[in-house]
């Protein structure tokens, strides 16, 4: 029913489900890896609204080398001067890659619009050119994907005092992170505008609800294996060859060289 708040989702539960799905992306990955297919998952939403962890679960357990993720920071001042979307371009995937985007090109329609990071017109000009690069993206082959992480105004506020609160998170913590509750507003005009525009057939968004972290986690690895069109794939057969007869190698002295103390041993 709308409006009615879901139990939270028992950790057993979760950690059970989670490990299946993480297989399933194994099996994903091999996938795009033998069909040279091309897979971008870009994922966007309020801070602290559960982006980043679910990245984290997502990749844990793929390869580096096929499933990387593009974070980029703040343009410099070159990349200012190009065309808005060409620092994003350069880190699609080639045949064989998945990409996924820890905020992306919707930073124009989000952080930049809503602290005058640019102009009036840069925005305009992003709303109408960004379905057609989708679309260009979609008909070259590319596999893209788009979540939204909505997070409620008090579930956002107590993330936040919770990253206050703990020393190995407070650096997630940033000014903008502040201003982000002072413009709660602003940043829902912002999301509901560039949804209107950009919440197209070939790449339409997909709104996951994250005030609960774990089910949100399972609901977006879910629906991304569901809407990916993958097949497991056999992995080569390997066999380990025997190890050959030793021909009188003679380990050093240890005292020869330093080792880490054993820190385990205090404990």
């Amino acid at each position: 029913m709308a409006g009615k708040k879901e139990a939270k989702l028992p950790r057993a539960a979760y950690e059970s489900e989670l490990l299946r799905l993480q297989a399933e992306l194994v099996k994903l990955q091999e996938w795009v890896r033998a069909e040279g297919a091309r897979l971008v998952v870009v994922f966007e939403g309020r801070d602290a609204a559960g982006k980043g962890g679910t990245i984290k679960r997502v990749t844990e357990h793929l390869n580096p080398r096929v499933a990387r993720i593009a974070a980029l920071p703040t343009p410099t001042e070159r990349q200012r001067t190009q065309w808005y979307f060409q620092r994003y371009v350069e880190h699609l995937p080639a045949a064989g890659e998945i990409v996924l985007f820890d905020r992306s090109w919707y930073n124009r329609a989000g952080v930049e619009r809503v602290m005058g990071f640019c102009t009036k017109q840069e925005y305009q000009l992003f709303l109408r050119q960004c379905p057609i690069f989708e679309r260009m993206l979609v008909e070259d082959g590319i596999l893209l994907r788009k979540y939204w992480f909505s997070v409620s105004d008090t579930e956002q506020e107590a993330r936040f005092r919770k990253r206050l609160e703990d020393p190995v998170r407070r650096w997630k913590l940033s000014p903008m992170d502040l201003e982000s509750i002072t413009r709660w507003e602003a940043y829902s005009q912002a999301k509901d505008s560039m949804l209107v525009h950009t919440d197209i057939t070939e790449a339409p968004w997909y709104v996951v609800e994250s005030d609960d972290k774990r089910r949100a986690r399972l609901n977006m690895i879910a629906h991304l294996l569901s809407t990916v069109p993958y097949q497991e794939v056999g992995p080569p057969v390997i066999e380990l060859p025997e190890r050959p007869p030793s021909t009188g190698y003679q380990r050093p002295p240890r005292d020869l060289q330093t080792y880490v103390p054993d820190h385990a041993s205090t404990l």
